[in-house]
Order: C-alpha cells, then structure tokens, then sequence
C-alpha cells in the first residue's frame, strides 16, 4: 500500500512538473520580442540626417548655389522640377533651401527651410569638396513627409588632408550632429550621431584642376558628380524615444549609398552596411541593408530570429 501511494505521488509530482514546464514554454513564447519599431526610428534617423547633409553638399559645392547637379537621371534632379530654391550670401556666408510644399523628384515632400553657414571653414575653403571646409546646419520649420524635423545643432567639415592625391585618396567629412524627428504618424526620436562620410570613389567623381583626377588637389575646378557617386558612412549614435526608451546605435559594416548604380523612383537607398540597435532594458538588434542589391529590403535581427523590413 505504501508503495502504492508512493508511486502515486511521483506520478503527480511527475505531471505538476510537466504542466509547470509547459506553462513556462508557453509564456517564454508569448514574450518572444519581436519588436523592430526602435531599429526602425534609427534608420528614419540615419536616412534623414544624410538626406540633410547629402542636400547641403549639393547646395555648396556649386558656386552659385544650384541644385541642378545634384542628381541627375531618369528622375531629373531630386530637388529640382520646382519644389525648392536657394539663395546664397557670399557676405553673411550662407546658403538657405527654401522647400514649397510641393513632391520633389526623390518622391519626398518637403516644407520649410534649411541654412547651410559656411563662415567657420578654413581659409580658401569655399566648397564642399575643399579640405577644411565647414557648414553648421539649421532649420525652420522643416517637414519631410509629414515628419518634423528639428536640427537641434548640426556641422559637417571636410577633413580630408590638404594636396591628397584623389587617384589613392578618397575624400571624407565629419558629421556631428543631434536632430528631433516629430513623425507624422506620431512619437518621435531624438538622435545624436558623430558620424564619418566617405566619398568612396572620389577619383571618378570630379576632375581636379580641370585635368585628371590623379593630380594632386588644389583646387577643383568643377563640383562632385553625384550621379555617379558612392558613399559610406561609419561612425555611432545615441538617442531617446518618445516611449521612454532610451539607445545607442554602432555601425559595424559600412553603410553604403550608390548614387550611380541604384535609383529606385528618385530614391537612393542604403543597399549594403551594418548597424546594431542597444534599447534600454532589451535585446541587441542588428539592422542589415543588405548585400548591394538595389531594393529597399532589409532585416532586423532580435534574439536569433530575422524579421523582413521594407525601408521607407
């Protein structure tokens, strides 16, 4: 009998165990995080801090202030057809975009106003591709589809040597800067970054002195020619989100843009490069842009597990 009872009881003993197992598998389950919100407001971060700088770039690169170079092809300019103008001040040193409201021709809707001051760069510095050239960046008012977006401080500066040879020395410019986005859809991020941009084969992208691109720098006699430009951005960030939660963010593989080579509807998307996304109180996420192929696919891994994002 007591053999009995004793057999009994591990038997219960055995299935209270199982069923506990079992609950715990089932709630490890539903808490699985598949949360890819947070890597996605970095990248909305990444993509519209270097569409900041890739637009300054364009803006004081030209003596006179023109878009008309900045991207060329089947969409004709991204910022032409109409929905912005500058207005360039040799005195005050600065460089204003004024946006109408009106669908650029990368498909984004801009609004409000960019300054691009240009009166901290060195001596003789007077464009963008000239070592020692700088431009701290403000805004008013400025809106990208729907999205606010506040420059809090932002400079970007030339720090590529002075006489670099452009044959075997790509060009490359510092980026520190700490942005709001207020999203159209609502919540917002804040993201400070100290990035480097690396023009990535600046010896196919604008001749020197009128001559080769070989020739050691002096003064380039014509601005950078981005419809057949690549770059790579390297470097970290930190932030907030409205939720409260709080990140930092390392780009561990090159983030690359190929303006010659990918054109989706006026868009350049980042099509290859690596960062990961460190939320407070949660798993790393990796953010992947892929291999070089042209689309606007990515992934976001959490926990082992890869969930598929479409890059707006």
């Amino acid at each position: 009998m007591k053999t009995t009872k004793l057999s009994l009881a591990l038997a219960g003993l055995m299935l209270t165990s199982a069923v506990i197992v079992s609950s715990c598998k089932k709630k490890e389950a539903a808490a699985q995080d598949t949360d890819t919100s947070g890597a996605a407001d970095a990248h909305l971060s990444e993509n519209t801090s270097n569409d900041i700088v890739s637009i300054g770039a364009q803006v004081s690169d030209n003596a006179n202030a023109s878009l008309s170079t900045y991207r060329l092809g089947g969409n004709n300019q991204i910022l032409g057809t109409g929905c912005a103008t500058t207005v360039k001040d040799t005195v005050a040193k600065t460089i204003t975009v004024t946006f109408n409201g009106t669908t650029c021709a990368d498909g984004r809707t801009r609004s409000g106003s960019i300054v691009y001051t240009y009166s901290n760069s060195a001596a003789g510095a007077t464009h963008y591709r000239d070592p020692g050239f700088e431009m701290d960046v403000t805004s008013s008012n400025y809106v990208v589809d729907g999205n606010s977006v506040i420059i809090n401080s932002k400079t970007v500066k030339n720090i590529t040597p002075v006489g670099f040879i452009a044959a075997n020395t790509n060009e490359q410019w510092s980026i520190v800067a700490d942005i709001t986005i207020n999203k159209a859809a609502g919540g917002s991020v804040t993201w400070s970054c100290n990035h480097v941009k690396t023009l990535l084969n600046t010896g196919n992208s604008y001749t020197i002195g009128g001559n080769t691109e070989s020739a050691a720098y002096t003064n380039a006699t014509t601005p950078i020619d981005w419809r057949n430009a690549v770059v790579g951005i390297t470097g970290s960030a930190n932030g907030s989100r409205s939720t409260g939660e709080t990140f930092s963010v390392n780009i561990t593989s090159q983030l690359i843009r190929n303006f010659g080579g990918c054109d989706l509807g006026g868009k350049v998307p980042f099509i290859e490069g690596v960062f990961t996304y460190s939320p407070s109180g949660k798993a790393e996420r990796t953010f992947n842009y892929g291999n070089g192929s042209c689309d606007f696919n990515a992934t976001v891994t959490i926990n082992g597990v890869t969930h598929n994002v479409t890059l707006p």
